[in-house]
C-alpha cells in the first residue's frame, strides 16, 4: 500500500496475487488469449500478470496446459480494527474515487446466518415407515398455476366426467424451475442451453425482464416469461408464445429497485430483443408507473390473461420483506395464479451493493409467514407459492418445500453448473467463461449441447436426492412434502426463530 496519488485515485493492495510457474510456463499465451479481465499480458519475453485486475474467476489457471498458474489471496494486510474492516475501507477508498453508487452482482456476501443451515430433516422410523425410493414410487411432479377449491364431476354413460373447468396449469416434472435470467445478462449461447435443458427435464425457465428473441420462441413450452417495469420486449406477438407470465414487481436481490442492464452490455442483438438504442443503459423504474394499489395489479392481471387469450396462468413477483404475507394475500385476491417470491440472498446481474447487502429478509421467514397467513384465509389453494433467493442444493429446497413453498426456483446453482466461479463480476459484461457477456468471441466459449446436459445432469440430481429424502420422511409425493412443518426441527440459537416459521425445537416431539 502506498500514499501516493495517481490522480483521483489511492492506489490499493490487490485482493489476489498471479502465481506463475517460470519453469513449467512454456509462454504459449493461451493464458492471455483467455483472460478477459487483462489480468494477463505478454511483454515480448514472458507473460506478466495484473494482480490488480484479477478476480480470481480461474480461466486463466483452468487453460493452462501446462498447469503453471495459480491464484491466491494477497497475504498483505492492513491494521486490525473491528468496525473498519478491510471491506468498509475498500468500500470508502472505490466511492472517494468514483463518486458514484458501488454495483456488484450475485447474491448477498455478508456473513448473515443461513437458516436453513439450522433446520434439521425428521426421518421415518417404525410408527412411520420408510419409503425405500428404488422400488416404490415417489412423485415429484406439480403444478404451475390456479386449483379449483373442490372437483364436481358427474356419470356420462360409460365414463364418469369432470365438470369443473379447470384454470390453467403448466405441468412441471420436478419442483425446480430456472430463475430469471434476461438475455443481455448472460449470453445467447447460454440462454439456448437453459432453455434446451429444461425442455429435457419438463420444467420452466425464466427470461427476465429483457423480453425474448424471436429465436427463442421455439421453445415456447418451457418459457416463463416476465413483466417487469420497463416492460421492455413486451408486445402482443411475444406473450402469445410462452407458458406462463409473471409480473415483476421486485426481487431479492434489490428489493424496491428496478432493473439494470449497464450499456456495455446493449449489443445490437439486445438492442432488437428490448427495443432500445444500442449501447444504452436499460433501466427500469423502481415502480411500475401502472400499478399503486392491488386494485391496479389485478387491472394488469387480468390485461395478461386477455393478451394471452386466458391460455396460461399469470404470476407475480416481489422480494420478500417484512409484511410479505400481507402481500402475498392482495396478490392471490387479485388473481395471481402464482406468486413468486425472492429471498434476499438472491442474485442478480447488477444492483447497488448497499441494496444487495442490507435490503429485504431471509426467503426461510417470507416463506413460512406466507403459507401460514394464506391457510388461514382459505385462499393457500389458489396459488402456486414459488421462492428463490438461496436455494443452493437439495437440501434447501426439500426445507423449502417442508415450509411451505411448492416449487423453488434457481439461478446461481444453474450458472455453476454452466462453469461460474461466482466472482461477482457479471454486471461488467466481461464474464471468461462466456456466461455473463455479450462479447461475441467469449460468448462462444459455451457448448450449448455440452452446458445442457451439465444443465439437466444437475436437475436429475436434485430430484433423485429430494426422492431419497422424501423416501427417507416417509412421504411418497411432494404434494405431500409441502407445507409440512413437522418434518423440520430446528438446531440454531434462536427460539424465536423457530417460533417464526411454526416449527418445533430439535427434541420437541409431536405430542
Amino acid at each position: 500500500m502506498t500514499a501516493k496519488m495517481d490522480g483521483i485515485r489511492i492506489p490499493m493492495s490487490s485482493r489476489y496475487k498471479v502465481h506463475i510457474d517460470r519453469e513449467s510456463c512454456k509462454i504459449c499465451k493461451r493464458c492471455t488469449v483467455n483472460c478477459t479481465f487483462d489480468a494477463m499480458s505478454f511483454n515480448g519475453e514472458r507473460i506478466i500478470p495484473e494482480h490488480d485486475n484479477c478476480v480470481a474467476c480461474q480461466r486463466c489457471a483452468m487453460m493452462c496446459p501446462q498447469d503453471a498458474i495459480t491464484i491466491t489471496r494477497n497475504e498483505m494486510v492492513l491494521q486490525p480494527h473491528a468496525a473498519y474492516d478491510d471491506r468498509i475501507r475498500r468500500i470508502g477508498w472505490e466511492q472517494a474515487s468514483t463518486g458514484g453508487v458501488l454495483l456488484s452482482s450475485c447474491g448477498n456476501d455478508l456473513p448473515y446466518r443461513n437458516v436453513f443451515d439450522d433446520l434439521v430433516l425428521d426421518a421415518a422410523q417404525v410408527t412411520n415407515p420408510a419409503i425405500d425410493p428404488l422400488r416404490e414410487p415417489i412423485e415429484t411432479r406439480t403444478y404451475l398455476g390456479r386449483k379449483p377449491s373442490k372437483l364436481e364431476f358427474e356419470e356420462g354413460e360409460d365414463e364418469i366426467v369432470l365438470r369443473t373447468r379447470m384454470p390453467p396449469n403448466v405441468q412441471l416434472s420436478t419442483p425446480i424451475m430456472v430463475g430469471h435470467m434476461s438475455l443481455g445478462s448472460i449470453s445467447y449461447n447460454a440462454q439456448v442451453a437453459l432453455f434446451k435443458a429444461a425442455q429435457e427435464i419438463g420444467t420452466l425457465v425464466g427470461t427476465g425482464e429483457g423480453g425474448l428473441h424471436p429465436d427463442f420462441y421455439q421453445y415456447s413450452d418451457v418459457i416463463n416469461s416476465e413483466v417487469a417495469s420497463g416492460r421492455f420486449g413486451i408486445n402482443p406477438d411475444y406473450l402469445k408464445k410462452v407458458s406462463s407470465l409473471e409480473i415483476k414487481i421486485g426481487q431479492g436481490a434489490k428489493p424496491g429497485h428496478g432493473g439494470h442492464l449497464p450499456g456495455a452490455q446493449t449489443s445490437q442483438l439486445i438492442s432488437e430483443t428490448r427495443m432500445i438504442p444500442k449501447g444504452t443503459d436499460a433501466l427500469s423504474p423502481y415502480p411500475h408507473h401502472d400499478i399503486y394499489s392491488i386494485e391496479d395489479l389485478q387491472q394488469l392481471i387480468f390485461a395478461l390473461k386477455e393478451a394471452s387469450r386466458y391460455r396460461v396462468p399469470v404470476g407475480v413477483k416481489i422480494a420478500a420483506v417484512h409484511n410479505s404475507a400481507a402481500i402475498a394475500s392482495g396478490m392471490v385476491r387479485a388473481g395471481a395464479d402464482f406468486i413468486t417470491i425472492d429471498g434476499f440472498r438472491g442474485g442478480t446481474g447488477a444492483t447497488p451493493r448497499i441494496i444487495r447487502d442490507h435490503a429485504g429478509i431471509p426467503i426461510e421467514m417470507a416463506i413460512a409467514t406466507i403459507d401460514q397467513r394464506l391457510r388461514e384465509e382459505g385462499i393457500r389453494h389458489k396459488a402456486t407459492l414459488c421462492v428463490g433467493g438461496s436455494i443452493r442444493y437439495a437440501a434447501d429446497l426439500v426445507k423449502a418445500l417442508a415450509l411451505g413453498a411448492d416449487v423453488a426456483m434457481m439461478c446461481t446453482p444453474v450458472l455453476i453448473a454452466m462453469g461460474c466461479r461466482v466472482c461477482q463480476q457479471c454486471h461488467r459484461g466481461q464474464c471468461a467463461w462466456g456466461i455473463a457477456t455479450q462479447d461475441p468471441a467469449a460468448s462462444q466459449r459455451i457448448n450449448v449441447e455440452i452446458t445442457a446436459r451439465r444443465i439437466v445432469n444437475l436437475f436429475h440430481a436434485w430430484n433423485e436426492e429430494l426422492r431419497e429424502i422424501c423416501g427417507a420422511m416417509g412421504i411418497d409425493s411432494v404434494e405431500s412434502l409441502v407445507g409440512n412443518r413437522d418434518r423440520l426441527r430446528y438446531v440454531g440459537p434462536n427460539p424465536r426463530i423457530a417460533d417464526i416459521l411454526g416449527v418445533k425445537h430439535a427434541g420437541e416431539s409431536w405430542g
